[in-house]
């Protein structure tokens, strides 16, 4: 049984983070457990989802693989959060407004891809710079 769909294409947020996910190299979406995800071969971004221990839903959050050297000091911050599921794995989480600093979800985004896309693509990342 397939998972319900958990967002709405007309989401602005979610639009927002696709411009910005879908602009780096070789970057696809795939719907995946009711959400969209950001893919380079493997995953490295989620839209929405759920906080560790909790039932608490946080459908406007951006999910992400951090820099290991940053992952302390963005855990410290309050408004990051170790999601259910993949938080296990290093993951963490910030909810998106509107007014979110968006030129911080694109280090965020960019450190993630970093971290799990294929060699030739993150050259082709330092080349576009």
């Amino acid at each position: 049984m397939p998972h319900p769909i958990m967002f709405s294409d007309d989401d602005p947020i979610l639009q927002r983070l696709r411009t910005v996910a879908l602009a780096l190299p070789e970057a696809t979406e795939k719907v995946a457990h009711g959400r969209p995800t950001f893919r380079c071969g493997k995953m490295f971004a989620m839209y929405g989802g759920g906080e560790k221990g909790s039932k608490i839903r946080r459908d406007t959050a951006l999910l992400f693989i951090p820099d290991p050297l940053e992952r302390e000091a963005l855990i410290q911050d309050a408004r990051f959060f170790v999601p259910a599921y993949v938080g296990a794995y290093g993951w963490l989480g910030i909810d998106l407004t509107a007014d979110s600093d968006w030129d911080e979800v694109a280090e965020l985004l960019d450190a993630s891809f970093r971290q799990v896309a294929p060699k030739r693509a993150v050259a082709q990342l330092e080349s576009d710079v």
